[in-house]
């Protein structure tokens, strides 16, 4: 099968996306930070090596909008946690597939093409972030997942990384390099 890329975007605006930056420089600045960070990111990881999917939330709103290249496919996310949504992408995708958030500037084809190489001889891959969680997750075979698998995961601390791995419970893990995320100000590039 073909490598999918899903990349975990919400529709861009203010006080529904970035809201811990919003808080450090404006809820209308982090919202159109956020909106040009993605063309950015999609123009910097477009691979004809993968196919490249936006996860898009709220599933209504986004479906629809139009402020990202058409050419990108569109899923809704649904409801759930992170985890209960990522798990959903990756299922649908099948595998061998990655997921990435649209917020790391650091992002790009060689990272993820790193990450898809990884899954040659693993059943999965994270690309862990410097405060303990992951900018990428990635599996051979997304299809084969349970739906609980990363229940239990607690999302935004220092132990996500840690929690996602222990619950996903796969013999063979690789790590590819750590890239940072944009939480706040002080993590702008």
């Amino acid at each position: 099968m073909r490598p999918t890329l899903v990349i975990m975007v919400k529709v861009p605006r203010p006080g529904r996306v970035k809201t811990r930056l919003g808080r450090d420089i404006g809820m209308t600045t982090a919202a159109w930070w956020f909106r040009h960070q993605v063309r950015r990111l999609l123009r910097r990881i477009e691979d004809p090596r993968w196919d490249t999917v936006l996860a898009v939330a709220p599933d209504a709103e986004g479906l629809k909008l139009r402020v990202w290249p058409a050419r990108f496919t569109r899923w809704a996310q649904g409801r759930g946690s992170l985890g209960d949504r990522m798990i959903r992408m990756m299922r649908q995708a099948g595998g061998p597939v990655c997921v990435i958030g649209a917020d790391i500037p650091g992002v790009t084809r060689q990272r993820v093409a790193e990450a898809f190489a990884a899954l040659g001889n693993h059943d999965a891959v994270f690309g862990p972030a410097p405060d303990g969680g992951y900018w990428l997750i990635g599996v051979k075979t997304g299809s084969k997942l349970g739906k609980s698998a990363l229940d239990g995961v607690r999302w935004s601390t220092e132990h996500a990384l840690a929690d996602s791995r222990a619950a996903m419970d796969l013999p063979r893990v690789a790590v590819v390099q750590t890239l940072a995320d944009v939480d706040t100000a002080y993590d702008l590039p």
